[in-house]
């Protein structure tokens, strides 16, 4: 995993936020897991759709690292991982959905080029 050379200097609650919900993926598995509530890891990797294993994989580290998601482990063979929103995550969502709710009324997409978790949205 790439690891930064210099320690993040975020001086503002705004790049904060941007950094938590940041890049391609973060807000669009944050929506699927406050969707779905729990999800295996393929389940969740088939959600998303064209999201490659290692892609996935590091963003949901970032996620825990950041206190969105939540990782649990049983002890099982076969072994089984679950995802699900932390209570810091579930208290993001309302964010997402106002955001998704602004860019609704400015962004208009052709629906067959709409992303799989946007089609199932609520709040367009």
């Amino acid at each position: 995993m790439y690891q930064p050379k210099l320690e993040k200097d975020i001086r503002c609650p705004l790049e904060y936020g941007l950094a938590v919900f940041g890049g391609k993926w973060k807000s669009r598995i944050l929506c699927v897991l406050a969707a779905k509530e729990v999800l295996r890891y393929s389940e969740l990797r088939k959600e998303m759709g064209n999201i490659t294993d290692a892609v996935l994989a590091v963003t949901l580290k970032e996620l825990m690292a950041d206190d969105m998601v939540v990782r649990k482990s049983y002890d099982e063979i076969p072994p089984r991982v679950e995802y699900s929103l932390s209570e810091k995550g579930k208290t993001a969502v309302p964010i997402l959905q106002s955001i998704c709710r602004w860019a609704g009324a400015y962004h208009k997409e052709e629906s067959e080029n709409t992303w799989i978790q946007c089609k199932k949205c609520d709040y367009r």
